[in-house]
């Protein structure tokens, strides 16, 4: 299992069997907060980034948006192509986002899609690439977990069954407290019974503050303009579910190196 690249393994029938609970509802609220706060007109072109299972799009797509779905794993667009079949969907890497400068005017990154490489560069990779994907004056939705509120509560194990399979997830802080990890055992049918076959997985994320999340996006050349703590739009504080940051690209902005491909929707 390597640590460094968990999401490669991740993102799977596994992943979408144990979190069940994020559900369209929860969808529907995050979008409809995006769109009481930006105006996405007709002919608006809209990246969500690592769209998963495309319940997002749906979202978006049920309120005439037009929208493009990005993610890295397979297993997840297939299931969105299932959901979603009138949107383009693209498999790539978040690092290099395969679509010209400029073309899109929103870009979002819902439900902690961010933080999920080692180094600090790779992380700033990503917010280069939704820059340069954006066109002037453009807006980025970044939903992120609250730190604050995951160091305060950690449960360092639990053990459920899901769907008739038993879950056992044991978490931990890395480094200082600058990373948290978390160790997942998902057994088949039985798996409590000796000898029953179990499957590993991890995930890592670095655990930005929202203060840290502020200054990356201002060094990437973002201006943030709003803050929530939840997606009903309610303020951020310690015990906030969510740190959810819009922030609004230059308006006039100097050319940015082209590292992405020369694909459009």
């Amino acid at each position: 299992m390597n640590r460094d690249e968990w999401y490669r393994s991740w993102f799977g029938q596994d992943y979408l069997a144990l979190y069940p609970h994020r559900n369209r509802d929860e969808a529907r609220q995050g979008v409809e907060l995006l769109l009481s706060r930006v105006q996405v007109s007709p002919g608006s072109r809209l990246l969500d980034l690592a769209c998963g299972a495309g319940r997002h799009l749906e979202a978006l797509s049920a309120r005439g948006v037009e929208a493009v779905g990005l993610d890295l794993s397979s297993h997840l667009l297939a299931r969105a192509r299932e959901t979603v079949a009138e949107c383009p969907l693209v498999r790539s890497d978040m690092r290099h986002i395969p679509f010209s400068d400029n073309t899109f005017h929103v870009v979002t990154s819902f439900f902690t899609s961010f933080g999920y490489f080692s180094t600090e560069e790779d992380n700033r990779q990503v917010l280069a690439e939704v820059r340069r994907i954006l066109r002037p004056g453009g807006t980025f939705l970044l939903d992120f977990l609250n730190a604050h509120k995951v160091t305060a509560t950690l449960r360092p194990r639990d053990r459920q069954v899901i769907r008739g399979r038993e879950v056992v997830q044991e978490r931990r802080l890395l480094d200082g407290g600058r990373f948290v990890e978390k160790r997942i055992q998902i057994g088949r049918d039985g798996a409590s019974e000796e000898g029953a076959p179990v499957r590993t997985f991890m995930e890592r994320v670095r655990l930005y503050r929202p203060s840290e999340l502020s200054s990356l996006l201002g060094e990437a050349g973002f201006q943030v303009t709003d803050t929530f703590g939840d997606y009903r739009g309610g303020a951020l504080g310690p015990d906030s579910p969510r740190v959810i940051l819009l922030a609004r690209s230059p308006a006039l902005q100097d050319p940015v190196p082209r590292n992405g491909g020369d694909s459009t929707p």
